[in-house]
């Protein structure tokens, strides 16, 4: 079976949605398969992130967030819990470059991907696909399977 066709079922599939650590290799796998499934594909670019509410701005900006966000960790959960300004059949999130900001405040992290794991559960109550992915390196992946303290992000 073709890979995006597997993948493609994966991605369709509400009951399995939530924040997931990836290999950063599968990044153009993850956006082809959204995008086949006609989902909104969000890339989110953490690089220039030192701390949260640069974080938050840059998901702000890739969600179009309205202008009543907050900027706080409760208006990311509202405007996630919302996104009816971006209607669509299941949303890919890719928060890409979370390496440094993870190691920097690794506490920061774990609170944006709670809240990405509650929306998750929420828009599947709704039938509606939603995914974060959190493509890492290899080497990342490694270190954090070594990692007694390492998040599982799903």
């Amino acid at each position: 079976m073709n890979i995006s066709v597997e993948l493609g079922s994966l991605l369709a599939d509400p009951g399995q949605t939530g924040a997931y650590f990836v290999d950063a290799r599968d990044r153009e796998s993850l956006v082809e398969a959204g995008r086949l499934l006609r989902y909104t594909v969000a890339p989110i670019d953490l690089r220039t992130c030192t701390d949260l509410p640069a974080v938050l701005r840059e998901i702000a900006d890739a969600l179009q967030f309205p202008d009543w966000f907050g900027g706080n960790l409760d208006a990311l959960a509202d405007c996630l819990n919302d996104l009816s300004w971006l209607p669509s059949a299941g949303y890919v999130l890719l928060l890409e470059h979370i390496g440094d900001w993870r190691e920097r405040a690794p506490d920061e992290v774990d609170d944006v991907i709670d809240i990405l794991n509650d929306a998750a559960a929420r828009w599947a109550d709704d039938q509606v696909p939603f995914w974060s992915f959190l493509p890492l390196s290899a080497r990342e992946l490694e270190t954090m399977g070594n990692d007694e303290d390492a998040l599982p992000a799903g």
